[in-house]
């Protein structure tokens, strides 16, 4: 991608970055921020304690942090998902070092438990191949609210090169899989990998 169009990229995702500070000490009990790379995921009431999105919400700015200060583009290029100290990783790199520095700087933030790298090396081709998977990730926000309707905002969905990821937690398996099947219906996607946390 060129380098006006990460600039922009950039300043959306520092501006989410502002976002995410704010509602860490401004957020409620009935719909709570929790994560997200260019999206804020809400949480339903009863999934999670107000303190666990709080938890969660610290540790992701503070990975924001550190990637902004390692510069290699790390804050642009990759997404974070953060849930229950568990942190997962998306996006593309131009090569592995740089991935693997990622993973390292996460585990410097105080309260990971766990790091799931799906970071990919590689990069996308064109704005079009760009546009596409905003395209599908668009989609699967849209068929997961037609599929299971208010609950579908506790779910993150990240799309690089037509893989989709899911991250989330339910107390509902039914529905996880009433959705994951309804993801599979949409125009280009690859392949799908659930993070859901399945909660009893």
């Amino acid at each position: 991608m060129g380098s006006k169009f990460k600039k922009i990229l950039l300043i959306y995702k520092i501006s989410f970055l502002f976002v995410v500070t704010g509602l860490i000490y401004s957020c409620s009990p009935s719909g709570i921020l929790a994560t997200g790379g260019g999206t804020a995921m809400v949480v339903a009431e009863g999934d999670r304690s107000l303190g666990a999105v709080v938890d969660d919400a610290t540790i992701k700015v503070n990975v924001a942090a550190k990637f902004l200060n390692a510069g290699n583009n790390l804050f642009v290029d990759i997404n974070t998902t953060v849930l229950e100290g568990r942190i997962l990783l998306t996006g593309l790199v131009d090569n592995q070092e740089v991935r693997i520095d990622a993973v390292r700087l996460v585990w410097e933030v105080e309260g990971v438990k766990e790091v799931i790298n799906e970071i990919e090396v590689g990069n996308r081709e064109t704005i079009k191949d760009y546009a596409n998977d905003l395209w599908i990730n668009t989609q699967a926000k849209a068929v997961a609210a037609k599929t299971i309707g208010l609950r579908s905002m506790a779910y993150n969905f990240e799309t690089i090169k037509g893989k989709v990821y899911v991250a989330g937690i339910t107390s509902r398996p039914e529905q996880l899989e009433d959705l994951i099947n309804s993801l599979k219906s949409i125009k280009g996607v690859r392949e799908i990998v659930n993070y859901v946390i399945v909660k009893e």
